[in-house]
């Protein structure tokens, strides 16, 4: 099989596959009889990534694998094909989420030290539901409470490869970004 019908086979793999594939997803399913190495694949994926450069759809990486998604800017526009809304977020339940992506591991006291305020067991369930928060551990401390950390799908919903993305903040940022909202 020559470089342009692998590339076909690899582009057409991520276009019919509902979920992110990583290099070894490929290399183990659609690609297996071919025996490339990751070396072969990679830069075929970066050469795909250059072909949806400023079309409508383009192929991302994010810690879950490849896909390919709309563009972000045209969601708007988008959206309007969707009879169903996306769901809004409380602020507590962003606040928590941002506290669990930058300071994790941290447990539910913790959280509730540094918001000041207690943490309902909804935003926790749905922080978890959303796959987004796992429990990573118990502290070893009296009570053994749970500890949290994000997952895969929080950085794949965000569009990030890793935590080392988010943007930096410092303690005092982080503070002052939880006590605007706060007042919000």
């Amino acid at each position: 099989m020559g470089n342009k019908q692998v590339k076909q086979l690899i582009e057409a793999a991520l276009f019919a596959f509902d979920k992110p594939m990583t290099v070894k997803m490929l290399r183990d399913s659609v690609l297996s009889p071919l025996k490339l190495s990751k070396n072969d694949i990679n830069p075929i994926l970066i050469e795909l990534k250059e072909d949806y450069e400023g079309r409508g759809i383009e192929l991302i990486e994010t810690a879950k694998g490849f896909s390919f998604v709309t563009r972000a800017e045209l969601s708007d526009q988008l959206s309007m094909l969707w009879q169903e809304k996306s769901p809004r977020y409380s602020r507590a339940l962003l606040e928590t989420l941002a506290l669990i992506a930058y300071k994790q591991p941290i447990t539910r006291g913790e959280i509730e030290h540094l918001r000041g305020v207690a943490v309902s067991s909804n935003i926790m369930k749905t922080l978890m539901e959303r796959d987004w928060v796992k429990i990573v551990g118990q502290k070893d401390v009296p009570g053994k409470p749970s500890i949290y950390g994000t997952t895969k799908d929080f950085l794949h919903y965000f569009g990030l490869t890793s935590l080392a993305q988010l943007p930096e903040l410092t303690e005092s940022q982080l503070e002052t970004a939880l006590g605007e909202l706060e007042q919000q």
